[in-house]
């Protein structure tokens, strides 16, 4: 028997390199760049104006209430009772931080801007999944994924609503994500599909997230289940998923619908106030801006008594049939708005009290640059079939219709931002070097 003989001094190194092209690499440096940037810049310091109203606004009321043991309630200030005007997935989140780290202090703001950036650093790994399946085969596929991953981690503008703003916009973009990635792993694109019930079961999770989240993308849900349904080669075993997919969806649902039942007496599946959104949109005076003039917000004000007297239920009701009113006695200037709140949304919206002309111009340059970039990348997608490209433009055309007719804001188009960098970053990987640039020559 041979018998090996080791020497003690002998030191054996293992050389440990990073994978930069990981998409975990990425997830790591992008939040720690988040983390390191809220603490320095100390972001995490919200204004005390008009008692904290701009740390979360109306979520963050809710919050304190749910901390303080009031319940659901007080979305504007103290004492107005319970209200649905929030769906109830970040709040809850809110009230937590509140509850272990207080409410509104400094400390609950940097945890709150932490998890927001744990929400968008883990956005990553799904851009860098979605690139990698749609353009895998393509000259530039690996390099596209890496790119879009790493523009994702490290671009200002994909983190800035991470580390400045307590809303639920990096939540909803995170599952957002998610939901697209499962819907390419049951479709099967760039591997084996797989339309499983268990992956049926996750779709209605997610998808049951994003409306406890954010309502709006949920346009865009039937189109992406009848996208894999119909992409299925067992479509009686994936009708059954699909099934178990609105079931778990609807489950999700159910216990916030049957507390705003027995609260308000109405059935309130999700979020309860769109009519005086819709008045606030559209009312008289209305331009098209966003602006809060009509809402119950300022202590004091008009709004507030009338919104305390009447019980939500009733203001938004009323509020709604004013704004329907007032739609159908002046058509000509809904549509002259609406039409000014999809330039808004797509190019982006103004901001009045910019300290300086020019930083207003370079923040719409910089805003309307990647949305060209991004339908172009789509075109050029389209035109050389690119996988999934068809559900792409789907998300574009639905996400932002019920902005279009209520109001606009830069944040609202941030769950469509991961694909809109992907096919930015495709756009510029797919452009062939020759005497000319030929950007849409066929591969």
């Amino acid at each position: 028997m041979a018998v090996i003989e080791t020497n003690p001094n002998h030191e054996i190194s293992h050389e440990r390199r990073i994978d930069w092209r990981s998409p975990w690499t990425m997830f790591w440096v992008g939040l720690l760049v988040r983390v390191l940037y809220i603490t320095i810049a100390r972001s995490y310091h919200f204004r005390a104006f008009a008692d904290h109203f701009e740390f979360g606004w109306e979520m963050g009321r809710i919050a304190r209430a749910l901390a303080l043991g009031r319940g659901y309630a007080d979305p504007f200030v103290d004492n107005t009772g319970p209200t649905a005007w929030n769906p109830p997935l970040y709040p809850l989140i809110l009230a937590g931080v509140f509850k272990l780290f207080g409410a509104y202090t400094t400390l609950s703001g940097w945890v709150i801007l932490s998890i927001n950036s744990v929400f968008s650093a883990a956005t990553i790994p799904a851009i860098y999944e979605i690139a990698r399946r749609c353009y895998g085969r393509e000259r530039n596929g690996a390099s596209v994924a890496q790119w879009s991953g790493w523009l994702w981690a490290l671009y200002p503008a994909a983190m800035q609503y991470a580390v400045r703003w307590v809303w639920e916009m990096t939540l909803t973009t995170l599952l957002f994500a998610w939901v697209l990635v499962i819907a390419l792993r049951m479709r099967g694109v760039d591997g084996d599909a797989r339309n499983t019930l268990k992956y049926w079961l996750l779709f209605g999770l997610l998808w049951g997230g994003v409306a406890l989240s954010n309502p709006s993308p949920l346009l865009f849900l039937p189109v992406c289940g009848l996208w894999i349904l119909f992409g299925s080669k067992d479509r009686v075993a994936a009708f059954r998923g699909a099934v178990l997919a609105a079931v778990v969806f609807f489950s999700c649902l159910t216990p916030w619908a049957i507390r705003n039942w027995r609260v308000f007496h109405a059935f309130i599946p999700i979020r309860g106030n769109l009519g005086a959104e819709l008045y606030a949109g559209n009312g008289p005076g209305s331009t098209g801006f966003p602006w809060g003039g009509t809402l119950p917000i300022v202590d004091g004000g008009p709004r507030i008594a009338e919104y305390r007297s009447m019980g939500e239920v009733r203001f938004v009701k009323m509020r709604d049939e004013m704004a329907k009113a007032y739609i159908r006695s002046h058509p000509a200037h809904f549509v002259k708005i609406s039409l000014k709140r999809v330039y808004f949304y797509w190019i982006g919206v103004p901001h009045p009290d910019q300290a300086h002309p020019a930083g207003e111009y370079v923040r719409e340059i910089n805003f309307s640059f990647l949305t060209f970039s991004g339908l172009l990348g789509a075109w050029l997608s389209w035109r050389r079939r690119i996988p999934a490209t068809g559900l792409f433009l789907w998300a574009f055309l639905l996400l932002p219709i019920s902005y279009y007719f209520v109001t606009p804001g830069a944040r609202f188009r941030h769950p469509l931002e991961p694909l809109i960098a992907i096919l930015s970053v495709y756009l510029f990987q797919a452009a062939e070097k020759s005497w000319r640039v030929r950007w849409f020559a066929r591969s």
